[in-house]
């Protein structure tokens, strides 16, 4: 069992209700092989939302209370993101995946890069929420990229 970004698979959970197709992934699910989990939604946010990037550093700067999520109308969505992250741990916990495939540049879910804060469409290095928190408990997470290569 692989745990996915709920997007990558066809589910329209991204902020703009829109998805993040990714055919090799939607194929294992056709085949029973993933559980899919979104996050953001778990953590309460509406799907649509508006956009929300991470200000102040990355992940682990916000489950250290040192950064926060914000939303582009100001609104502060750390919690939100708090939440899911805790309750994507949670399933994993419970299903124990034998792999974890997150959706890149995510304010949740990125692995490697992570949007700047400014909602400028700038990248830089750094992991989502989510990612950080699994990482911080020894799981592994890659991207949709990573996998492809495999």
């Amino acid at each position: 069992m692989i745990l996915v970004s709920a997007c990558l698979i066809g589910e329209n959970v991204r902020y703009d209700g829109d998805n993040s197709l990714n055919e090799k992934i939607r194929r294992l699910m056709d085949e029973g092989s993933t559980l899919p989990v979104c996050p953001e939604v778990a953590g309460g946010l509406a799907t649509p939302r508006k956009p929300a990037e991470i200000r102040g550093g990355d992940g682990h700067d916000v489950l250290a209370g040192n950064a926060g999520v914000i939303d582009t109308s100001g609104a502060d969505v750390t919690e939100q993101f708090l939440k899911g992250a805790y309750d994507t741990l949670a399933i994993i916990k419970q299903y124990a995946p034998t792999m974890v495939v997150l959706k890149e540049n995510s304010p949740s879910c990125g692995s490697s890069n992570i949007y700047d804060g400014t909602f400028s469409g700038r990248k830089v290095p750094g992991a989502g929420v989510t990612t950080a928190l699994l990482e911080q408990n020894g799981i592994r997470v890659i991207s949709e990229q990573e996998f492809d290569a495999l």
